[in-house]
């Protein structure tokens, strides 16, 4: 019942009441990262969803599209601007994600969506994190954030499809508002972003 009817509905209950009362934050974010970005204040990219079904996820860009003098794009921490750098570290990055949320694309809670090109390095066990929409915070992310292992965060995750409840969606958005005042585990250690996961 929860995770059918329920959840559902609280998410895009919460998504567009969310998004209302945070409006003016967008809007003075998106003004920063315009000129900070040279106009690009949005990152878009493809995710995979419940079931592996790709879609869109949208995030404020937190890093320029500097290159080097051979056009390759500069470091992640090179290209990652000062006004990204706060964005990221209060996590209002995540903001625009309340828009896949309201659409049905994601959770407010949920296993991270990773990138698509990890989908056929997953084993059985790790695949299974797609049972469920994906979240913008998760069991993962309140258990160590970019901050943890690979092999520990798909264990949170298929943890979470296996133990969904409206108590642990409810404690897990209580402990994400304690990380993100905290600004803990934002990072992988002494890296911008965390490693690409490479199936093993």
């Amino acid at each position: 019942m929860y995770k059918s009817f329920i959840k559902p509905f609280f998410d895009i209950t919460s998504s567009l009441i969310g998004l209302v009362l945070l409006l003016p934050v967008f809007i003075i974010i998106t003004i920063l990262l315009f000129i900070a970005n040279d106009g690009k204040p949005f990152f878009f990219q493809l995710r995979p969803g419940k079931n592996g079904v790709v879609f869109k996820i949208i995030k404020f860009k937190t890093m320029n599209d500097k290159k080097d003098k051979n056009g390759n794009l500069l470091s992640d921490a090179a290209r990652l601007t000062k006004v990204g750098k706060f964005v990221r570290k209060t996590s209002l990055d995540e903001i625009p994600q309340l828009i896949n949320v309201a659409k049905g694309d994601m959770s407010l809670v949920g296993p991270r969506p990773l990138l698509t090109n990890y989908l056929h390095l997953y084993n059985n066990f790790q695949n299974r994190r797609h049972e469920v929409k994906p979240g913008i915070s998760g069991w993962a992310q309140v258990n160590g954030r970019n901050a943890i292992s690979w092999d520990k965060k798909f264990e949170y995750d298929v943890w979470y499809v296996d133990n969904i409840s409206f108590i642990l969606d409810v404690k897990i958005i209580l402990k994400t508002i304690l990380k993100v005042v905290k600004s803990d585990g934002i990072n992988a250690e002494n890296a911008a972003t965390i490693e690409p996961f490479d199936g093993k």
